[in-house]
C-alpha cells in the first residue's frame, strides 16, 4: 500500500509496560490523587455532558492557568501532555531539511523522533561528560546552523540536572536576536522550583511547555500546556484539530489545578526522598550518582545490565539505557514511596555488595 514516504524508517517509542511489583521506571507519580482532590474530580466528572463537544472545560482550564501566571488567555495552549505540545512546536518550525532544530543529547528521547516526524533537520548538541550544557557553544551552534528552533529540557531528562533561570535568559536573549524560537521543556519544574515562565513577556521567541503528568500524577489523562507570546500560540494552534482535548481529561486537570496546593506536601516528600536515596546510592561501590532536580535519579554502574536483570527478576522495574549513546551503563530510578525506595535500594545494595 502507498504509505507516506520514509514512514517505515521512522523511529518509534517503546511504550509497552510490564506490571511490575515496584514500578519506578517511567518518572510517574507513584501516588494517586489526594483523597479530597479525587472526591472533587469524581463529582465534577459526574456532571460532564458526554453528548457535547469539549468547550467549557478547555476555556475554564486555560483561564485558570493564565490567571495563575498573570498572562493573557491567548498565551495559553492546552495539549495532550507536554509531549504533544512539543511535537506540535516541532511540526510548526519544521517541514523542510532547511529548517533546523537544535536540541541537547542525551535528553528527552522523543526530540529526535519529533524532529524526524516534522521533516526537520535535527541537530543534536552533545552535553559534556558530566551532562552539563556548554551554553556558549550551544548558542554558537544554533547561530551557525541558522536554526528555526532550539530546545532545552530543564531540568533535563534523563540526566536530572538543571540550568539556572539566568542561563535560560542568556539563551533566550541571544536567540531572540536572530529570530530563532526557543522551547524550554519544563516537565519536571515543580521538583526544581525555578521556572523561566516570567521571561515570556520579555522574549517573544520563548516557549514554555509543562505537563500535569509528573508532579500532579495525571499521566493517564494526558494534559499539558504551553505558555508563549500570543502570536506563537496562534500559529501553533493551527497544527491542532478542532476539539483535540477530551472533556474528561480537561475537567480533571481543571480540578487538580484549582487544588494544586494539595500536592505540595507530596512534591516536597518526593524531593526529600530523591535526596535521601541519592545519598544512599553514593555509599555503594562503583556507583556514580548524578545530581538531580527532578523526581528521578540517574546512576552509572559498570554492570548496569546485570543489575537491571536482577531487579527485573525481583519484579522491580527501573529504566535501563543499555548501550544507548552517551548513556552506556546508566540506570534511571524514579522516586516512589518511601517503602518502595527502601526496597529498591536494599535490592541494589544486595546485588552490588552481597556481603
Amino acid at each position: 500500500m502507498k504509505y507516506r514516504k520514509n514512514l517505515e524508517n521512522m523511529p518509534s517509542y517503546d511504550g509497552i509496560e510490564r506490571d511490575y511489583r515496584i514500578k519506578v521506571n517511567a518518572n510517574e507519580c507513584n501516588l494517586n490523587l489526594p483523597p479530597l482532590v479525587e472526591e472533587r474530580v469524581m463529582s465534577r466528572l459526574s456532571r460532564i455532558a458526554f453528548n457535547r463537544y469539549p468547550n467549557y472545560e478547555y476555556y475554564s482550564l486555560r483561564e485558570q492557568i493564565a490567571r495563575n501566571f498573570s498572562v493573557d488567555e491567548e498565551q495559553i495552549l492546552i495539549g495532550g501532555g507536554s509531549s504533544e505540545i512539543i511535537e506540535k512546536v516541532f511540526y510548526a518550525f519544521g517541514g523542510s531539511s532547511t529548517n533546523k532544530i537544535v536540541y541537547p543529547q542525551p535528553s528527552f528521547s522523543m526530540y529526535k523522533i519529533y524532529a524526524k516526524a516534522a521533516e526537520a533537520n535535527a541537530i543534536p548538541f552533545d552535553l559534556d561528560n558530566d551532562y552539563n550544557l556548554d551554553v556558549d557553544k550551544f548558542i554558537a551552534t544554533v547561530k551557525n546552523e541558522s536554526a528555526a528552533l532550539a530546545v532545552v529540557c530543564n531540568p533535563n531528562n534523563p540526566t536530572g540536572n538543571a540550568l539556572t533561570v539566568e542561563t535560560i535568559e542568556k539563551i533566550a536573549k541571544n536567540l531572540n536576536d536572530i529570530d530563532c524560537a526557543f522551547l524550554v521543556d519544563e516537565a519536571y519544574v515543580e521538583f526544581y522550583g525555578k521556572s523561566a515562565v516570567n521571561l515570556v513577556s520579555k522574549y517573544p521567541n520563548l516557549i514554555i511547555a509543562r505537563t500535569f503528568s509528573k508532579a500532579y500524577g495525571l499521566a493517564s489523562t494526558r494534559v499539558g500546556y504551553m505558555i508563549a507570546n500570543p502570536e506563537v500560540t496562534n500559529m501553533i494552534s493551527k497544527t491542532y484539530m478542532p476539539y483535540h482535548m477530551n472533556s474528561l481529561s480537561l475537567a480533571t486537570a481543571d480540578i487538580v489545578y484549582q487544588m494544586r496546593d494539595e500536592f505540595v506536601p507530596r512534591i516536597q516528600m518526593m524531593i526529600a526522598e530523591r535526596k535521601r536515596i541519592s545519598q544512599q546510592l553514593k555509599t555503594l561501590n562503583g556507583v556514580k550518582v548524578y545530581p538531580s532536580e527532578t523526581n528521578f535519579v540517574l546512576i552509572h554502574y559498570d554492570k548496569a545490565t546485570e543489575l537491571n536483570n536482577y531487579l527485573e527478576s525481583l519484579n522491580i522495574g527501573i529504566r535501563s539505557f543499555g548501550s544507548s549513546p552517551r548513556l552506556e551503563n546508566c540506570l534511571r530510578i524514579s522516586i516512589g514511596t518511601r517503602e518502595e525506595n527502601d526496597e529498591v535500594f536494599k535490592s541494589i545494595k544486595k546485588f552490588i555488595m552481597p556481603n
